[in-house]
């Protein structure tokens, strides 16, 4: 069974201009409102922030496809990269609509969020793709710390370590034995990859330097994500 990528729980980009303190404001505002809402059922917050986190690499896909047409240039692999990532965070959804099934009440919040987020941040990569992405990479530092805290849940016994969903396991290439716990971890790796490959984009955007060997490493996921019938 493959083993969780290395996570470096340290990694937080500072701030380096307005930009970048307007999109850490706006990121923290959010995780006061997750945290406020959910506490600590970390299944159901997965629900509803994993709707939200799947927008963005799909709104960066679609508007760098319609820029690189309108300029007729290359896009230098970025669109299959945002592309992967909404993929991706579509799967982290399928896999804790199992492990928690949302409630009426949570769906309605997840139509309503989602639209008001898809909006919100399409008009933010319109004015300015670096905040956008700078946005994402504070998105996706937040969600390593609450897949961080999720993990101790499970660890200390006060949240159900049961088996891994079928749907994750395929996915993941898990073994069957495979727990709720090594999905989590592998989650979490996720993120990561998508932090620094955020913050990458956002400093590439900005003129700065980008450290390619510094971005976290991505597990293995199946190439056909569908479970067989």
């Amino acid at each position: 069974m493959p083993t969780a990528p290395f996570v470096d729980l340290s990694v937080h980009c500072k701030p380096r201009g307005p930009s970048d303190r307007i999109a850490l404001t706006f990121t923290k505002i959010l995780r006061f409102t997750a945290d406020t809402f959910f506490a600590k059922r970390y299944g159901h917050r997965a629900i509803v922030l994993e709707t939200v986190a799947a927008v963005p690499g799909m709104v960066g896909a679609t508007l760098t496809h319609l820029r690189c047409l309108r300029r007729m240039c290359d896009d230098k692999g970025w669109i299959r990269t945002l592309m992967e990532e909404a993929e991706n965070e579509r799967m982290h959804l399928m896999t804790f609509i199992e492990v928690a099934k949302p409630t009426m009440f949570e769906r309605l919040i997840i139509l309503a969020v989602q639209w008001v987020f898809y909006l919100a941040f399409f008009t933010l990569y319109l004015l300015s793709a670096k905040t956008a992405h700078r946005v994402v990479g504070y998105f996706e530092e937040e969600a390593v710390i609450s897949y961080t805290l999720y993990l101790a849940e499970l660890d200390e016994g006060r949240s159900p370590n049961g088996p891994a969903p079928a749907i994750a396991r395929h996915y993941w290439k898990l073994g069957d034995d495979a727990t709720l716990r090594d999905v989590v971890l592998l989650v979490r790796a996720d993120e990561a990859h998508h932090r620094d490959i955020n913050h990458g984009f956002a400093n590439e955007l900005a003129g700065l330097a980008v450290n390619h060997a510094a971005v976290a490493p991505y597990p293995d996921h199946a190439d056909d994500i569908r479970l067989a019938a």
